[in-house]
């Protein structure tokens, strides 16, 4: 075997025994990726390369959308803009069977289209569901394994962080990725309400049937409280699908209009919005220090001539890319039980898009899908982020082997989601060729 080949071969070993190890892997990545590349190349070109790719990583005005979109998320948190979400939702969809487990996916929808954020999502709308329904007799397992479940739309519904990494990775339009991202998210959500109203007509006994009584004019007053949130997020999609603003320009619009809608209903205090920059700020560098860590590992492996080989090694195995996507539907949900969303995205790519490039597949279709798999990463065990999420906002109130127990139904709901969205393309590619994309 070539010695470079050999090298980046055994990097990819070393990192999955790092990572293993809980080694941080923007840590791993880097470490491993600068020795590979001072062995593959020479200790001068590889710090050369250090020291370049950092900057030209960190002054892609693309990747502006990245901090923008966390901050609108933070500045939506903190001024309470999210709050009524649910309550909302309770009002509206109390009385069906499951109806405020069928309100908290809603609202988590509805919290994910403002946050972007898969763990954010969970640990808001654990807080605020949970004790509801379990005061309500709600069995633990699904009370819990909704938040958790739901928490996941984060990472479809836009704006999405990972769909704007994705974006940039594979240089793919990440106004195309956002935009992809609304009718699969909205499929998962109606999958799930009707698994859980299904659920409930079949056993009443999981989710006593609310019985307080609602009028009409307290339903439509609700919406009164929550009217940003929709306004937020169609001014965000509604920007990028007619033309009119970049990804990166809708972002910076989103931060600013939660920033004066913030300011306008006397919630957004100087406490809040230092602590929103504050929370962006760290966020930011955490993603971006994965990021470097991920593109320099890309460096090594195409110096090392990995994915020329992986590429090449396809046409005696992947004849039809329905193959192909069956392989990284195996290899994204085994790592997704070990790997946090953002490495496990960014550790795979550099192996996978020669593959799907040579096969020529659609890469907003591919995007989606690729999410979809790290998404559910985060439900299975033994290590599903969002239990754990979930686990830390109830204590010792419910195990987490409840919680486990409650995803097992959503994660059966998520393999009817990908057999849909892996036959049917155009539920991902509709949306983005009506906007040109």
């Amino acid at each position: 075997m070539d010695f470079n080949l050999f090298v980046g071969l055994a990097a990819i070993a070393v990192l999955l025994v790092l990572i293993g190890l809980r080694v941080p892997i923007g840590l791993a990545l880097g470490g491993v990726s600068l020795i590979g590349l001072m062995m593959v190349r020479s200790t001068e070109a590889a710090l050369g390369i250090f020291g370049d790719l950092p900057f030209e990583f960190g002054a892609s005005w693309s990747l502006s959308a990245v901090p923008m979109f966390l901050l609108m998320g933070s500045i939506a948190y903190h001024t309470g803009l999210t709050s009524s979400l649910f309550k909302a939702a309770r009002l509206w969809l109390g009385r069906l069977p499951g109806g405020l487990a069928v309100a908290t996916n809603f609202a988590a929808a509805g919290f994910a289209a403002a946050s972007g954020s898969s763990l954010a999502t969970a640990a808001a709308m654990g807080r605020l569901a949970i004790p509801e329904m379990l005061k309500m007799g709600y069995d633990k397992a699904l009370a819990t394994g909704v938040v958790a479940a739901s928490g996941t739309l984060g990472a479809l519904i836009p704006p999405s962080i990972l769909f704007v990494l994705y974006g940039w990775f594979t240089e793919t339009s990440i106004g195309a990725l956002l935009i992809a991202g609304v009718f699969p998210g909205l499929l998962t959500a109606g999958i799930y309400a009707a698994m859980i109203v299904g659920r409930c007509v079949y056993d009443p006994s999981l989710a006593p049937r609310v019985t307080e009584h609602v009028s009409w004019g307290d339903k439509f007053r609700v919406l009164l409280e929550i009217w940003p949130i929709p306004v937020l997020v169609l001014g965000v999609v509604g920007g990028i699908y007619s033309g009119t603003a970049t990804a990166t320009e809708a972002a910076a619009l989103g931060a600013l209009f939660a920033a004066i809608i913030g300011l306008l209903r006397g919630q957004l205090t100087w406490t809040a919005f230092r602590t929103s920059v504050v929370e962006a700020l760290e966020s930011t560098a955490s993603i971006f220090f994965v990021a470097i860590g991920a593109l320099l590992l890309t460096r090594l492996l195409a110096f090392a001539g990995v994915p020329t080989i992986m590429a090449e090694s396809i046409g005696s195995w992947a004849i039809d890319p329905i193959w192909l996507i069956v392989g990284i539907s195996i290899v994204y949900l085994i790592l997704g039980m070990f790997l946090d969303p953002l490495g496990l995205m960014l550790l795979t790519l550099p192996v996978f898009l020669p593959m799907f490039e040579a096969l020529k597949l659609d890469l907003v279709w591919i995007g989606v899908i690729v999410v979809k798999y790290i998404e559910i990463g985060l439900l299975t065990p033994p290590i599903g982020l969002n239990a754990y999420v979930v686990k830390g906002v109830v204590g010792d109130a419910v195990p987490l082997t409840t919680i486990f127990r409650g995803l097992a139904w959503f994660i059966a709901a998520e393999a009817v989601i990908m057999v849909l969205l892996i036959g049917f393309p155009e539920i991902s590619l509709w949306l983005p060729r009506q906007m040109g994309s």
